[in-house]
């Protein structure tokens, strides 16, 4: 219900300042790029789904290949006693932890192109045991947050980024995203567990929280310990090798248990094609009605309006320059990234601007983006609380980016 107002009003919003500018300013070009925007940004839409398929045709074949050798059930039995008590609705042991369990894995090396087909897959099989197809699930919706909060161990791309444009340490990031992706996902976590009176304080919960807490202090100390020079380089070697080892796991054991390893991927890859082309109406709605919002100039006057807002308050407006990279985010993750580039071309990619859009760009994912691809992929239309518990995570992140780029670079 909340997307559906919402995507209203991204239209509704983009007409009428558009009139504005056209009868009070004489801009007689501002409806030419609103409707050029929509053609553009459909096409985009199109183009998406069809770049998703090769990569769906991959890795979903891949997780046929681990289903029928047994590796995917491994994963569902370590995760298990966590994951049972996140998702009390899904059966003790169902392959579908291991579909979670891989994405979220990817998510957090940074390896986007493997987790979208990993995620598309969890929310399949949680679509079949969806009583009412139509509505979102509890399960769905707390994967979809846990999703969407975008946590982040290693942040390859952003890194990638700042060192081609130029940075003297790409990876000086690495930890402020990593604590504030943490902040998101628990922003997130709480959220959905309060609507679903999940209890947080359960032993078993708090035992592979502190775990993942362990983890990422072992990380953030031994990141500290390496030549900073070193840090983008081992960190996108490992996440490679990581990754690739999970390919060689899957075929290896698959083989051991005398599986057909190519019949079952061509039989999983065949999914793939399906999945990406049902997406595309979804995924077309949601990318035109951010693309007139943005072409309007309505994001533009709501950063400016809020820079104004916290400069009468007394407060630091160091921040705001970066502020177009988290009304980006949400909604759109290439309109984001080009806004951080803006940003570190504009200010500097050591600036303090620089490393706070590159903070900002890691600290969460594109709610939007995965709520319409993940959503639509299983046509689901009611959402729930989806995104308000989603962009809760977000502005959480985004907070917490601000504050501790404060802390590190100010």
């Amino acid at each position: 219900m909340v997307l559906n107002y919402l995507w209203a009003a991204f239209f509704l919003i983009a007409f009428c300042l558009a009139l504005f500018q056209l009868i009070f300013f004489g801009n007689i070009e501002i409806f030419q790029k609103l409707v050029a925007s929509t053609f553009d940004n459909a096409k985009l839409g199109f183009e998406i789904s069809l770049g998703l398929t090769g990569v769906m045709t991959l890795w979903l074949g891949l997780m046929k290949v681990g289903e029928r050798g047994g590796i995917i059930a491994i994963f569902a039995r370590i995760v298990g006693p966590f994951f049972n008590r996140l998702f009390p609705e899904i059966p003790r042991n169902h392959p579908v932890f291991g579909s979670i369990l891989m994405n979220f894995s990817a998510n957090m090396l940074g390896l986007d192109n493997a987790a979208t087909p990993l995620g598309l897959k969890a929310m399949k099989e949680m679509q079949e045991l969806n009583p009412d197809k139509d509505t979102a699930s509890n399960a769905q919706i707390m994967f979809l947050v846990l999703n969407t909060s975008g946590l982040t161990l290693i942040p390859i791309s952003i890194m990638v980024f700042r060192a081609q444009l130029g940075a003297a340490d790409p990876s000086d990031i690495f930890i402020p995203i990593l604590l504030a992706t943490f902040f998101s996902t628990m922003v997130g976590l709480i959220a959905v567990a309060l609507y679903q009176r999940i209890n947080l304080f359960n032993p078993v919960i708090l035992a592979y929280l502190g775990s993942l807490m362990l983890l990422i202090g072992g990380l953030i100390y031994y990141f500290s310990t390496i030549p900073q020079e070193q840090i983008s380089v081992i960190s996108t070697v490992a996440s490679n090798v990581i990754l690739f080892s999970i390919i060689i796991a899957f075929i290896a054991l698959a083989m051991v248990r005398k599986v057909n390893v190519y019949e079952a991927f061509i039989e999983g890859a065949k999914e793939g094609f399906s999945v990406a082309i049902s997406i595309i109406p979804y995924l077309v709605a949601i990318l035109v009605a951010i693309g007139v919002f943005r072409a309007s100039g309505a994001l533009e006057i709501l950063v400016s309006g809020l820079g104004s807002l916290f400069g009468m308050l007394g407060m630091n407006t160091d921040f705001v320059p970066a502020l177009p990279v988290a009304f980006m985010k949400p909604l759109s993750g290439s309109g984001a990234r080009g806004m951080m580039v803006e940003a570190m071309n504009t200010y500097g990619v050591d600036s303090f601007v620089g490393r706070l859009a590159s903070a900002i760009q890691g600290s969460t994912e594109t709610t939007f983006y995965v709520l319409a691809v993940y959503f639509g992929s299983v046509s689901v239309r009611k959402t729930r609380y989806a995104l308000t518990c989603g962009l809760l995570a977000d502005l959480a992140g985004v907070i917490a980016a601000i504050l501790i780029s404060y802390l590190f670079f100010h």
